[in-house]
């Protein structure tokens, strides 16, 4: 039984010198912030498959229990819709495989213009996938989340392929109007879907966006604690992402998470001991 927690990325101008010392080098980065959280967002590779030397340069950083999320290139997703991808795919898989069982699940994450008519694709495309890795699907239009006949659609395409479907839960985010720059820019892009709570596998992923007010974010998240807590008493092992506009307070706010879902499920394992972002003084 065991919760994964984590951020949108795992480096920050803002985090210098509160979860990371200031003026470390970029290739100690993800060592540091894997011993404030254990899991990570993989969003970069949507925008590029990166090289298999940077991918191993990950694997070092991190223990073989930390989670990688690795989203899936928009080529392959947005841009070609699952079309003449064959090559694209070989890349992404050869990139990722130092990862090892480092990588959670695939993050197949499809644009608002997905909808429940491209539902057929979206299983004949899963079905073609390595069976090495599972896969967890995040989709964003209206319809999936108030057309029960769309939702029992996609889910009957996910559970075909033992895949996740990845809530992005914004609802705290939009309950009331932005307040910050940060806010403000969020608001214009993030999409606005009714929440959802529904786990389709044993290992669960939750994408939660709050405010740039602390207590605004964990007041908003109780409903997720009741739920992750009654996924672990089920036997499944979730990982939860915590955003927030600017994603200052991101780390501190994941594993506050998990220390109050642990409060009520003593027996999950406690997180690592941050490394310190500074040097100890005298006074």
């Amino acid at each position: 039984m065991r919760l994964h927690v984590g951020c949108a990325m795992w480096s920050l101008p803002s985090w210098q010198g509160r979860f990371l010392p200031h003026r470390l080098a970029a290739h100690e980065r993800l060592r540091h912030y894997a011993s404030w959280c254990t899991a990570v967002e993989g969003n970069t590779t949507f925008y590029a498959t990166p090289a298999r030397a940077t991918v191993e340069a990950w694997a070092r950083q991190t223990e073989p229990a930390f989670r990688f999320v690795p989203k899936l290139p928009k080529i392959v997703t947005h841009d070609r819709r699952f079309v003449d991808v064959d090559a694209e795919l070989r890349a992404f898989w050869d990139a990722i495989a130092p990862l090892g069982p480092r990588v959670d699940a695939v993050w197949i994450q499809l644009p608002a213009a997905f909808t429940p008519v491209d539902v057929p694709a979206l299983g004949r495309f899963l079905a073609g996938l390595p069976a090495v890795h599972r896969y967890a699907v995040e989709v964003r239009h209206p319809a999936f989340f108030t057309d029960p006949r769309a939702a029992d659609l996609l889910e009957r395409a996910l559970g075909a392929a033992r895949a996740e479907w990845v809530p992005f839960d914004t609802t705290v985010f939009f309950a009331s109007p932005p307040d910050s720059d940060a806010e403000r820019d969020a608001w214009a892009k993030k999409p606005r879907v009714p929440a959802r709570n529904r786990a389709l596998t044993e290992r669960p992923i939750v994408r939660y966006l709050g405010r740039d007010d602390v207590e605004a974010t964990v007041a908003g998240w109780r409903g997720w604690v009741d739920a992750v807590v009654a996924w672990l008493r089920e036997g499944r092992s979730p990982t939860m992402f915590v955003h927030t506009p600017d994603n200052a307070d991101a780390p501190a706010l994941a594993r506050r998470f998990h220390d109050e879902v642990r409060a009520r499920v003593p027996a999950l394992d406690p997180l690592p001991a941050p490394i310190p972002a500074a040097p100890p003084t005298l006074f």
